[in-house]
């Protein structure tokens, strides 16, 4: 009998999928889960297509282009992205992060919920105020990111409704038009005024591409970092000598960000669809299928991953697939793995130890693309002999 995936503990279903059903056809769709393939799957653009149908918030994104307008619209966008760019941002994140991080000190508790206030609010006004969004609207912001990456919960769904009233996807696209509009009658300083100027190969963003480069910023510039925040500190607790040893040589965060990243992946899964059938070994996949690459599964693939259920805080090579791997390689890597470098770096230096709070379950969150929890209170400790 199959294990079932249970979304706190996939790993045990991961392990099962791997060894006996590494290649199988599950709920009118295709899985793969070792890490060789789900890589083919990620990278082979021509045989595993990105290319959504219909009206969904993410068709008119990059991420769900094939080549060329998929290169044409990465090329005008990965300016914002650049290393230099990111670096210019370091000031910036790092006095949110110690405002976030002063206001739990006031509240003089001796706790804090990782989540909501920290992982949370950080990259929610780091991505608005890229964007140009007002401080008002960071709320709505965040509201529509959850609504649309765990849309198909019903939870999820409700709640959307329920803050934002029966078209909140309708009046997520009006905003983003709106905005847009503003812009192109007068430019600011901000990600929409330079997109919309950006110009490459004598074409620019169309309408509808803007609106969708939003709405893809708006999720993975909020989902991403937050539950990478959340899933560090997780892996941190279970870990108070890599805590110890983090806040001792903070120069070795980079590294253990990335064991962050490949442990507990906060993108488990992504889709495709294959233009052609395609064979894995005696398993053949039919064109015009639905394939849902495990990354976190991959991730802890021992075929790639020395002794790959352990958190190895320096381990090297990390050729982990949590940004995803080939020409849809995540634009935002830099900027998550800057967040939570200077997320993370402000906390250790702020407290010795911190232990999580036992008495609340943790709760995950919905759906099987992101891997998160719902809330993360810890116990801030002001000696490491506290802890």
């Amino acid at each position: 009998m199959m294990l079932q995936r249970s979304p706190l503990d996939p790993y045990p279903w991961y392990d099962e999928m791997r060894a006996r059903h590494p290649v199988v056809q599950l709920g009118g769709a295709w899985h793969v889960f070792r890490y060789d393939d789900v890589q083919r799957v990620l990278s082979d653009y021509a045989a595993f297509s990105s290319q959504r149908g219909g009206g969904g918030p993410l068709a008119s994104s990059i991420i769900s282009l094939d080549p060329p307008r998929h290169r044409q619209l990465r090329t005008l966008v990965t300016q914002a992205f650049t290393p230099r760019a990111v670096a210019q941002l370091e000031g910036r994140i790092a006095a949110i992060a110690a405002e976030l991080l002063d206001a739990v000190a006031a509240r003089g508790t001796g706790t804090m919920d990782i989540i909501a206030d920290l992982a949370y609010p950080l990259p929610v006004i780091v991505i608005a105020e890229l964007l140009g969004v007002p401080t008002a609207d960071r709320e709505r912001f965040k509201v529509w990111s959850d609504a649309i990456v765990q849309g198909g919960q019903a939870e999820a769904a409700a709640q959307a409704t329920a803050a934002l009233g029966a078209d909140w996807f309708g009046e997520m696209v009006a905003y983003f038009n709106a905005m847009i509009a503003q812009r192109q009658r007068a430019p600011q300083d901000d990600l929409i005024s330079a997109l919309i100027a950006a110009e490459v190969e004598g074409q620019r963003l169309t309408a509808q591409e803007l609106v969708g480069f939003c709405i893809l910023l708006l999720v993975a510039g909020n989902e991403t970092t937050t539950n990478l925040l959340g899933n560090a500190v997780l892996c941190l607790d279970e870990q108070p000598a890599t805590y110890r040893a983090l806040r001792a040589t903070p120069e070795r965060l980079p590294a253990a960000i990335e064991e962050v990243l490949r442990y507990r992946s906060p993108v488990q899964s992504m889709f495709r669809s294959t233009t052609q059938d395609v064979a894995f070994g005696d398993v053949t996949i039919p064109a015009g299928s639905w394939v849902v690459a495990w990354i976190g599964a991959a991730n802890r693939d021992p075929a790639q991953f020395p002794d790959p259920d352990r958190f190895i805080s320096d381990r090297a090579p990390n050729r982990h697939l949590a940004f995803g791997h080939g020409i849809h390689f995540c634009l935002g890597a830099p900027l998550a793995r800057q967040e939570a470098r200077i997320a993370l770096g402000a906390l250790l230096a702020r407290y010795p130890a911190l232990r999580r709070d036992a008495t609340v379950a943790l709760e995950p969150l919905g759906g099987n693309i992101v891997y998160g929890v719902q809330r993360l209170p810890v116990i801030l400790r002001s000696t490491e002999n506290d802890a």
